[in-house]
């Protein structure tokens, strides 16, 4: 939120359709998420009512970034975010499962693959079509599955040597 203020001062409702066009494709920011990020903002002094616009219904606040709030977007913007390396990722669970049980893992590698393949199908043709931050997010997420499906790759190949460590 204090990112997109500081392109100028906005009103809750036009925060939300600025952050739903730039990062809300997948997960919409909710109305109600808007208005208390803003009441802790405020009260933390990172922003600044700037005034009031008429609207339809009641009238609008405008919000503004203060000094305190840029410094806190310039020091969150250089702050690495940790990797996220999912060591145990919820596909992983499975294939073990799969294997403890004596279930066929490949039914559940397979199944895995072809929900990526749609997946990246989907994200490629929205990537085809969109300006270059839907570009960029796509991209992100298909570097992600491709990594996936990669090691999907690789757990298939080792199911017979792996089938061994979990049975008996």
């Amino acid at each position: 939120m204090l990112g997109l203020l500081e392109t100028g001062p906005r009103h809750g409702y036009d925060l939300k359709r600025v952050y739903d066009e730039r990062f809300g494709q997948d997960r919409p920011l909710a109305y109600g998420q808007v208005y208390s990020t803003l009441s802790r903002l405020l009260r933390n002094g990172l922003v600044e009512e700037s005034g009031v616009e008429p609207g339809g219904g009641p009238e609008r606040k405008r919000y503004a970034i203060t000094d305190a709030g840029v410094t806190d977007v310039s020091e969150w913007l250089v702050t690495p975010e940790s990797p996220q390396t999912y060591l145990q990722s919820a596909m992983y669970t499975k294939v073990v499962l799969a294997l403890m049980s004596g279930r066929d893992a490949n039914e559940v590698l397979d199944a895995q693959r072809t929900a990526h393949l749609k997946s990246m199908r989907e994200l490629t043709s929205r990537k085809q079509g969109g300006d270059l931050t839907d570009q960029l997010i796509c991209d992100h997420a298909l570097f992600h599955l491709e990594a996936d499906l990669r090691w999907l790759e690789l757990t298939a190949a080792r199911l017979s040597e792996l089938g061994g460590q979990f049975t008996g």
